[in-house]
C-alpha cells in the first residue's frame, strides 16, 4: 500500500509505518499523525496537528481542519445512494457525485464511528465511539448513538 507521489505532506507528518498505508491525491497539514492501515483517498485536505488512528478510511470529498482527532476505525461515507451498476455496468466516476463532509477546527471522533455525507461537525464537538452521524453536530456538541444524537454540551 503506498504513499503515491501526488500526496503533499506538511511540514513534520508523521506516518508511523508508510508501507502499510494507501494515500493517494490528498493533502495532509504539518505535525499531523497517521496511524497503520488508514486510507485518505484522492481530493482530501487533513488539517495540522491532526491525529487520525489505525483502520480509518477518509473517502474523497471529505475536508478535516486543524487539530481533529479521528479515533481507530472511523469510517466516512461520500454517496448517499451506492451502487454497483447503472444500467447492468459497472459504475464509474461519472455515474455519480461525492457528497461533501467537513470536520471543523478541534473535533473529535471515537473509535468505530462511521460518519455519513454531507454532514458538518463543528468545531470542538466529540462524536462518541460507535456513533453514527447521520445530521450536522453543533460546534462544542457532545453527540453519541445510532443515530448520534445530542448528548450535551460540553
Amino acid at each position: 500500500m503506498p504513499v503515491t507521489e501526488d500526496v503533499k505532506l506538511g511540514e513534520g507528518v508523521r506516518i508511523f509505518q508508510p508501507n502499510l498505508v494507501n494515500l493517494y491525491g490528498c493533502e495532509i497539514g504539518d505535525e499531523t499523525k497517521v496511524g497503520a492501515f488508514v486510507e485518505v483517498q484522492k481530493n482530501t485536505f487533513i488539517g495540522k496537528r491532526c491525529k487520525v488512528s489505525s483502520h480509518t478510511f477518509i473517502c474523497e470529498g471529505v475536508t478535516i481542519e486543524d487539530e481533529v482527532f479521528v479515533g481507530h476505525g472511523v469510517i466516512f461515507i461520500n454517496d448517499k445512494t451506492p451502487r454497483a451498476t447503472s444500467d447492468g455496468q459497472l459504475q464509474t466516476e461519472e455515474d455519480w457525485v461525492v457528497v461533501p463532509t467537513l470536520i471543523k477546527k478541534g473535533a473529535s471522533i471515537g473509535s468505530g464511528a462511521i460518519i455519513m455525507c454531507g454532514v458538518t461537525v463543528g468545531e470542538r464537538a466529540m462524536i462518541g465511539a460507535g456513533s453514527v452521524v447521520t445530521k450536522d453536530v453543533p460546534a462544542d456538541a457532545v453527540v453519541a448513538g445510532v443515530p448520534a444524537r445530542l448528548k450535551n454540551r460540553s
